[in-house]
């Protein structure tokens, strides 16, 4: 296992002025109130992301603020039953994960005569008025002040987690968590994202709310000026660490985590709908969601080609699943594209391959069914299994491979897979990350003492039966191809399978090795991993980005306006044979 100076907090560090930040509720406060009183209209609309801790911000309203008039905009939402009613045809019934895509909008939620009245009570307020809340755009889209109280989706996550906040027009703090996140997969995200989409280009100042009581405000220029330079440059997003049933122990080491959490099971390394962007502006740090990026700058980030094909959405996802010294990932499939489509109202699935990073002696990955297996007998075992009459004889009905460091095991739709123990897995597929059908998870119960939910009859709607063991060492073990090489490097194809739309390129090298997203209009965004190698540099041969240090594990991302590139050994890396795996989307798919 190589030990490594991997950075837990990456941030980008732009350009401020004076008058770009402000730290604190008393000087938050004291700037909306400067411009509320110079300004021409006496109203601030503050949008509150779902998730934002409102209550706290209005406590500062009144501490620091205490002659503005104030408008919770929750009092204008539908009531519960009605919101209920309103997205039951997108939150799939009983069903514990799966829900439908929703494609509501912000304005369905409320009232619509008592957002008439909070529009009118804005359109002739005279004295200070701020409209806090959900919607408050919506209710004063010609308001002196816009500002957008933001929270990253892994930080509601975890208030999602520890019963602090509710769903979009719920109250409901103690419903579990797990179906808080389903609610907000399917419907709050999606709603208030098209809001947020829309108003990007207005907001006058961005409110960092991430950590309780300690606030930061920017202001929507500078914002944008950062978004702006992110995509000039190679970077990346702050990552997210999880523990599992199967977790292991490899990423407390690597990553350097907490030695006495019981294990760490996933990584999100680039999940930009997950993860979040840091930025500091002299002394104060921002974080945001880094989806905000993909809304702000779809072109020059994504290019051109995979824009027109994704839209505003970040199509390749990396992450770790740890398995050292821990167990097997639960045995399961993914949908296939025209399943997720009409069950789920997603327009691909996730494809995905296991790259391993690291792997005991022993290791394997489960791929494929076993040759002459069919639905009626796997699924009869399944359920018997499930149903406690005996062990799932995992050996008579899916494919066994050994793993070791470097193999990369591809994993196209509709194919049983699962990674054993010992193993640290890379994985790097397509984006729909929730959408996984477990199959069979090894008699065990998760972190909370209860049975994982598990969907075999989904999954046995998706499994490709002819992709049985054979199939997978023909097609999808190690399916490396040498494509060139050069003056200390030399480059293969490692997949990923024909029907996806992921490739992915390992470098090896000790030298100097040019790289090019092709540009902003003909290119797309490349994704890449240090595999091998203590630490590396990247490079722009015109001087147009500063040099960005790369170390071991760190998944970093890199713009399709960049277009020319280098990476080369550096610092601890040199004198290594250092390695990178580098994903993009292949533009004429």
């Amino acid at each position: 296992m190589s030990v490594s100076n991997y950075d837990k907090y990456p941030i980008i560090d732009v350009p401020a002025g004076e008058g770009t930040t402000w730290r604190g509720w008393r000087e938050i406060v004291a700037r909306l109130r400067s411009d509320i009183e110079q300004g021409e209209r006496p109203v601030a609309a503050i949008e509150c992301y779902p998730g934002v801790f409102h209550n706290e911000i209005r406590d500062a309203i009144r501490m620091h603020w205490p002659d503005a008039n104030l408008i919770d905009m929750h009092q204008a939402l539908l009531p519960e039953d009605g919101i209920a009613e309103l997205i039951a045809p997108f939150t799939g019934g009983g069903d514990p994960i799966f829900g439908y895509m929703s494609n509501l909008t912000l304005d369905r939620f409320f009232r619509s005569d008592a957002l008439e009245a909070v529009r009118a009570r804005a359109a002739i307020a005279t004295a200070p008025l701020v409209l806090l809340g959900p919607g408050a755009f919506l209710a004063a889209p010609e308001a002196a002040l816009h500002i957008f109280a933001n929270l990253p989706r892994w930080e509601i996550q975890q208030r999602q987690r520890r019963a602090e906040i509710a769903n979009l027009g719920s109250q409901d703090k103690s419903m579990k968590a797990s179906l808080q996140y389903k609610r907000a997969f399917f419907v709050d995200w999606r709603v208030c994202d098209r809001l947020k989409r829309a108003t990007m280009t207005r907001w006058d100042y961005l409110l960092d709310t991430t950590i309780p009581g300690d606030p930061k405000l920017v202001t929507g220029t500078a914002f944008r000026r950062a978004l702006t330079h992110a995509v000039s440059r190679p970077f990346r997003v702050v990552p997210l660490f999880d523990p599992g049933p199967w977790g292991g122990q490899w990423m407390k080491e690597v990553c350097d985590l907490d030695r006495d959490q019981i294990n760490f099971a996933w990584c999100f390394d680039c999940v930009p709908e997950e993860n979040s962007l840091r930025f500091r502006f002299g002394s104060v740090e921002i974080e945001v969601p880094a989806i905000d990026l993909v809304f702000a700058q779809p072109r020059a980030l994504l290019g051109a080609p995979v824009h027109g094909r994704f839209g505003a959405e970040f199509p390749i996802r990396f992450d770790f699943l740890d398995t050292m010294a821990g167990g097997n990932l639960s045995l399961q499939v993914h949908p296939l594209t025209h399943y997720i489509q009409e069950q789920f109202g997603l327009h691909y699935t996730q494809d995905e391959s296991y790259y391993l990073l690291d792997a005991k002696p022993g290791a394997h990955v489960y791929l494929g069914c076993k040759a002459g297996v069919g639905r009626a007998e796997m699924e009869a075992a399944l359920e018997a299994a499930q149903s406690g009459k005996g062990r799932f004889r995992d050996e008579d009905f899916v494919g066994c491979f050994a793993a070791k460091a470097h193999d990369h095991f591809l994993i196209p739709a509709g194919t049983l897979h699962c990674s054993g123990a010992d193993a640290m897995v890379l994985e790097i597929s397509a984006t729909p990350y929730i959408f996984t059908f477990k199959l069979w998870d090894w008699e065990r119960l998760g972190l909370d003492g209860k049975p994982r939910p598990i969907n075999i009859a989904r999954g046995m709607d998706n499994v490709c039966w002819d992709r049985d063991e054979h199939y997978a060492a023909r097609h999808l073990v190690n399916r490396i191809t040498p494509l060139g090489k050069g003056d200390g490097w030399r480059e293969e194809r490692t997949g990923l399978h024909e029907a996806e739309f992921i490739e992915t390129r390992r470098h090896w090298f000790t030298g100097i090795v040019p790289h090019d997203t092709g540009g902003c209009e003909t290119g797309g965004v490349q994704v890449l991993n240090l595999v091998a190698g203590a630490e590396v540099i990247v490079e722009s041969p015109k001087g147009a980005f500063d040099p960005f240090i790369v170390h071991y594990a760190e998944t970093f991302i890199v713009p399709a306006s960049v277009g020319l590139y280098t990476i080369r050994p550096h610092g601890r890396g040199i004198g290594q044979e250092c390695a990178t795996i580098k994903a993009f989307v292949r533009t004429n798919a």
